[in-house]
Formats: structure tokens, C-alpha cells, sequence
């Protein structure tokens, strides 16, 4: 198989590459990093084909596509409070490159594309566990591009027959976490104060819950949804599992320190990922106390 992932150094992309070069597939990987800066993909340079190329820059795509199964496009700008300040940015990355991959493949066949969206897109909602049927509310810029990206990927199947499934990711984590920017996920964030003996920043009252999935069980879905034969559109990848923030901090450290809460915060998050289980014959392995000691 051939694949192509876009966003391959990042920390899903870089994982799902060297996933992908473990089951036999000619991976080619298109990354706005260079080379020397794809720390992610140390080992793997010379196995794969890797291009450094911005996607939301760069219009002719088309021979980089040449001959390729699937497609995984996960290239994106992903921080909530970051995307508040660099609206345009965020717009042009996420968007404006999903729209020059759509240009891409309107004269090429593949066999499926498979691109990671992201469960922000419900925003704050009612009632829990959330379903793909749940209503739409993006509460922030990052995740209306990544909705507007999904949309504009779907529209794109229907009208040119290539299947196209969207996976709603939910908080994706594991080995490879940005750890450099400042806008880091919250366990990403708890780890480093618990290495600098520092009280972990809780915003909030902690009470909030989030649906934390470990990478492998995320790589296990990217595969399974590449391969199944009946067409699905959208299916929410998470561990079904509510885990608090309090919970989360307590399994890491007693030092706590609590701040006001953000704007644009999703308060509750658990995913219904009752179709997915039927639809691709998974289910997650990794629960939040192992995937912690598999990181730390």
C-alpha cells in the first residue's frame, strides 16, 4: 500500500507514520518542518519519502499525489487559546490547505482519504455521551477551520464519489506531545510542573471532564477506517471513558493550584463511540493510568 500523510513530523502525523512503515506501506510525508527539524521521524528519513512543503502555500500538489492509496491528512494548527489571537493564521493553515489537497485530488484516484477532525466542533453540549448526530457549536477558531475543513471534504466526496471519512478526535495523547509550545495540552502541562516540583495549574474548579485517548488506539482507527470496505462518513474516536481534571491532576501529583476559567472552554466532553466499535471492530486498550506510565 501507498500512503501519503500530510503533517507527518507532527505528534499524530510522526506516530501514524512510523505505524504505517511497521505495516509494510510506501509512506510519503508532506510537512511544512525541513528535514533537521523532523525530530519526530528520527530514524524512520530514509525509509519514507519526505517533502517540505506548506500545503496551505503551495497550490500545484498534484504530482505528490501520483499513485497513491490513501491519503491522511492531518496537517493542521491545533491550539484552542492560540487560534483566538492568529484567526487568519489558523484560517490559512487549516482551512486554505485542505482546500489545495481538494484541488490535488480531483485528477487523481485514490482508494479512500481519511482525515482527522476534531470532536471541538460539538462545543459545550447537553447532553452526554456526544453521538455524530449531536449539534454543531464550535466555541473557538481552531475548531470552526476544522469543522469547516470536514465540511468541505465531505461536500467534496459527494460530488466526486471518493470516500472520504472524518474521525472526530477527541484529547488525543501519548509519546511524541509537543512539549516546546507554549500552548500545550493539559497533560503535557502537568507532566512538566510535575518534573519541576512546581503545584499543577488546574483552570477552574477541576470538575471539568475530558476523553482522553491514547495514540496507539487512535493509529489502530486511522488504519481500521483506511480499510473498511463499506463507505462510513463520520465516527467519533475516543475512549468512552470521562476522566476529570481533578482525577487527572491527582494521578500525577497532590500540588494544585487553581486559576479563574478561559473563554472558549468545552466544560463536559465524553464521546458515544458506540458506531465506531460496530463500524471498524475496535475499541480502545489504553486507559488514562497506563498511557500516564507509558509517557512518563
Amino acid at each position: 500500500m501507498k500512503s501519503l500523510v500530510t503533517g507527518g513530523a507532527g505528534f499524530i502525523g510522526s506516530n501514524l507514520v512510523k505505524y504505517l512503515v511497521s505495516k509494510n506501506h510506501e509512506v510519503t510525508v508532506l510537512d511544512k518542518q525541513s528535514k533537521k527539524k523532523a525530530s519526530n521521524l528520527k530514524g524512520l528519513l530514509n525509509k519514507i519519502d519526505y517533502f517540505n512543503i506548506d500545503i496551505s502555500k503551495k497550490k500545484e500538489l498534484d504530482k505528490y499525489f501520483k499513485n497513491i492509496d490513501y491519503v491522511f491528512h492531518l496537517a493542521a494548527l491545533t491550539s484552542t487559546m492560540e487560534s483566538f489571537k492568529k484567526k487568519k493564521k489558523y484560517f490559512d493553515n487549516n482551512v486554505k490547505a485542505t482546500k489545495n489537497i481538494i484541488k490535488a485530488l480531483k485528477r487523481k484516484k485514490i482508494k479512500k482519504l481519511i482525515y482527522t477532525a476534531s470532536a471541538s466542533c460539538y462545543g459545550n453540549q447537553k447532553k452526554i455521551p456526544i453521538n455524530i448526530f449531536a449539534r454543531i457549536s464550535p466555541e473557538n477558531p481552531y475548531a470552526k477551520t476544522k469543522y469547516e475543513s470536514e465540511r468541505l471534504l465531505l461536500n467534496f466526496s459527494k460530488k466526486s464519489k471518493l470516500p472520504v471519512v472524518s474521525l472526530r478526535l477527541f484529547n488525543v495523547y501519548g509519546k511524541q506531545m509537543n512539549n516546546k509550545s507554549i500552548y500545550k495540552s493539559v497533560i503535557n502541562i502537568f507532566l512538566s510542573q510535575k518534573k519541576k516540583n512546581i503545584p499543577l495549574t488546574i483552570i477552574g474548579d477541576g470538575n471539568q471532564t475530558r476523553d482522553f485517548i491514547y495514540i496507539s488506539d487512535v493509529l489502530s482507527a486511522l488504519l481500521k477506517a483506511a480499510k473498511l470496505k463499506k463507505y462510513v462518513k463520520i465516527l467519533n474516536v475516543a475512549s468512552g471513558k470521562k476522566t476529570s481534571i481533578n482525577y487527572l491532576a491527582n494521578l500525577i501529583s497532590k500540588k494544585k493550584k487553581y486559576y479563574r476559567k478561559r473563554k472558549g472552554e468545552i466544560y463536559h466532553s465524553l464521546a458515544d463511540i458506540s458506531v465506531t466499535k460496530r463500524k471498524l471492530n475496535w475499541k480502545p486498550k489504553v486507559s488514562i493510568k497506563k498511557g500516564l506510565n507509558l509517557i512518563t
